[in-house]
């Protein structure tokens, strides 16, 4: 059982008298309303918060009923945009829906809707802006921390070692 004692870090406007509903729903909307957020992060958000479990569960499950918080919506999403925005590979997004509290099934529908070809456009992409910086580097040690690159950002070994060597051409990257 929680304790009925507001966390210190809460705003002021809690008091031991408040519905806890209505508490609960305030933050749930409020953290809906900085971003989408998966279903665990709004059930840890609100465990900090000492929101009652059955208070929890009954909101979340009617939030989800009218499309508020939708794992698998929230997954294409981050898919989306974390693609955009860092160039990451299908591994690397598991890892982090994994973290985000997405069922491994709804990561998996998700992630299987990620074309091939986009991926390894992106890869090529990442390569070639991040060679521009390594002009006058050693061939080894250039194709080293491009490859690492991209294996931090998800991609496997076969697809990274390609399109670096793809990118970097035939005459620098040589013909192993």
């Amino acid at each position: 059982m929680r304790s009925t004692e507001p966390p210190e870090d809460d705003e002021p406007g809690w008091t031991e008298d408040a519905d806890p509903e209505s508490v609960a729903r305030k933050i749930i909307l409020d953290q809906l309303s900085i971003k989408a957020r998966s279903r665990r992060e709004l059930e840890e958000r609100l465990a900090r918060r000492n929101v009652p479990e059955d208070v929890m569960d009954r909101l979340l499950d009617r939030f989800e009923e009218v499309g508020l918080v939708d794992d698998e919506a929230f997954a294409r999403a981050w898919v989306e945009g974390r693609q955009r925005s860092r160039g990451l590979a299908r591994t690397a997004l598991a890892v982090e829906l994994r973290r985000k509290g997405v069922a491994e099934e709804t990561a998996k529908s998700v992630l299987a809707e990620v074309d091939p070809d986009e991926e390894e456009e992106n890869a090529r992409l990442l390569v070639r802006k991040k060679v521009r910086s390594m002009r006058g580097v050693e061939e080894q040690v250039a194709v080293r921390r491009l490859v690492g690159m991209l294996a931090r950002k998800g991609y496997p070994p076969g697809v990274a070692y390609a399109v670096v060597r793809d990118e970097l051409g035939a005459e620098w990257a040589g013909d192993d």
